[in-house]
């Protein structure tokens, strides 16, 4: 079964981190992908997400037609900063595996979502 990982935080924390802090949460999160790779619980790799600042929303507007506006729809402390997808057997499993994950700054949690599946 698929689980969606979606690492939620602060994404202007991470963005005050030094070179040498962001270099080595990068070694945690790449030490993390190599233990979980090769143990068949990732069937996605990471999907890592720009700054909140760079993001458009599209919602209905009070005629039905779109509407854009900068920048995410809410104003969040915590935003969905990257999304990892998953392979195992139960969310109890799924839940251990995004438990490893570094909780470094700028992650603030890590959500675990089973996929909807259509088939």
């Amino acid at each position: 079964m698929k689980f969606a990982m979606l690492i939620c935080g602060d994404d202007r924390e991470w963005a005050t981190l030094s070179p040498a802090a962001e270099e080595e949460v990068m070694k945690q999160v790449f030490a993390w992908f190599e233990r979980w790779q090769p143990a068949g619980k990732v069937a996605e790799g990471g999907i890592e997400l720009q700054p909140r600042d760079t993001a458009k929303t599209v919602r209905a507007g009070a005629n039905g037609e779109p509407v854009i506006t900068d920048g995410p729809y809410l104003e969040l402390k915590e935003v969905v900063g990257s999304v990892i997808v998953l392979e195992c057997d139960t969310i109890d499993e799924a839940v251990e595996v995004a438990a490893t994950w570094p909780l470094a700054p700028g992650v603030s949690a890590v959500e675990v979502r089973p996929l909807l599946s259509r088939e």
